[in-house]
């Protein structure tokens, strides 16, 4: 495998990261105190095909691949992890899905205003009871004629009032389980579905998550994604897909808790000296740059496998697992580093632990990740 970037993945990484720069990082902290929606920055994603970067240009999109997606993901959470989730949303379920599964008409409607930025996508899967175990739904939908009925509750949808498209998943015949459940594309503003208040949460604080309530929701036939039953295979394929996305955001936060605690090293003084010329502080930096780059090269693994059609599932679980787990290591190091100051909400270091702390959860929990790692090694075994 070859490690080096490509020039058109370069230039990419240039330009995201000069944009996270600029229009992304300020503001972050402030975003974060107030749950302010980044909306304008979102806008500004899609203009520059970053809300659709591995659809293909026919469809709306970028037309690029799953590496130069991590690169790009990478950047930008690496300013601010809140923006990054729904460009992580976006690209990585939504667009994935119908890519993978739309129909042309469904491509033609849906596909196209979402890989340029016109829409906004969310993906709702989990239930008040359903988490890990996502074959659990309550979430019921029942056709009648040319349209399905659907009732029920769904929780943590990030960007759930914001949207303008719901890939949701709901059981279309609960006797069958997980082979009973279907994904249905659904428009905001249909009668029956409303949106919780926002909550309140540790971290990535300015992308809304609420819960969505569905109350006989009339949804048109034409709007099931694939057919009935096909929902749980077609969520799971698009979470492989979603977990190196997140694992790219995991990279991106641990990259930015490395560059703050260089940083502050470097200009801290105690004792008469810089502390980066203390070993504790030499150690935990070494410590920091050594599994930020093991979970960046297994991140870009996980995408170069999927690039070239290959099974994803363990590589995926493996980047997501680690990755996740170095980012909140390394912005506890950061904080730690920093000392006092770190614990100070002024200087945004203490968002990045804060932030860190959901990628070990959503998208499947670091706990599931090992579990299908475990499972994948059986099954080759």
């Amino acid at each position: 495998m070859n490690f080096d970037l490509t020039e058109e993945q370069l230039l990419l990484q240039e330009n995201v990261r000069r944009f996270a720069r600029e229009e992304v990082a300020p503001g972050a902290i402030e975003r974060d105190e107030t749950e302010r929606w980044p909306g304008e920055i979102i806008r500004r994603l899609g203009e520059l095909g970053l809300m659709g970067v591995m659809v293909p240009q026919q469809w709306g999109g970028a037309g690029m691949d799953t590496v130069a997606y991590t690169v790009a993901m990478e950047e930008i959470a690496r300013a601010d992890a809140s923006v990054s989730v729904m460009m992580s949303v976006n690209n990585s379920l939504v667009c994935s899905m119908l890519n993978q599964v739309g129909s042309e008409a469904q491509k033609k409607k849906y596909l196209i205003p979402l890989a340029n930025g016109e829409k906004l996508g969310a993906f709702s899967l989990s239930e008040p009871q359903a988490g890990s175990d996502a074959s659990n739904l309550r979430c019921l939908a029942r056709r009648e004629k040319d349209v399905y009925l659907i009732s029920g509750t769904k929780n943590w949808v990030s960007g759930g009032p914001k949207a303008d498209v719901i890939m949701l998943l709901a059981m279309t015949d609960p006797k069958k389980g997980h082979k009973g459940i279907s994904c249905f594309i659904v428009e905001k503003g249909l009668p029956g579905l409303s949106a919780g208040k926002p909550e309140d949460k540790l971290g990535i604080r300015a992308a809304v998550t609420t819960e969505l309530y569905f109350d006989e929701v009339r949804v048109p036939a034409e709007n099931l994604l694939g057919n009935e039953g096909d929902g749980f295979v077609i969520a799971m394929t698009a979470l492989d897909g979603g977990r190196i996305g997140i694992a790219a955001q995991a990279v991106g936060i641990a990259q930015a808790a490395l560059d703050r605690a260089l940083e502050y090293a470097q200009e801290r003084e105690q004792f008469g000296q810089k502390i980066i010329k203390f070993q504790a502080i030499q150690i935990k930096l070494a410590d920091m740059a050594t599994e930020v780059e093991a979970a960046r090269l297994l991140t870009r693994r996980a995408a170069f496998l999927k690039d070239r059609g290959k099974s994803i599932t363990a590589a995926a679980a493996m980047a997501k697992g680690f990755a996740s787990d170095v980012a909140l290591r390394t912005a506890t190091q950061c904080v730690q580093i920093h000392g006092g100051s770190g614990y100070m909400r002024e200087t945004g270091v203490e968002r990045l632990m804060r932030d860190a702390k959901i990628t070990q959860i959503y998208e499947g929990t670091s706990e599931i990740q090992r579990l299908v790692i475990a499972r994948e090694l059986q099954r080759k075994g």
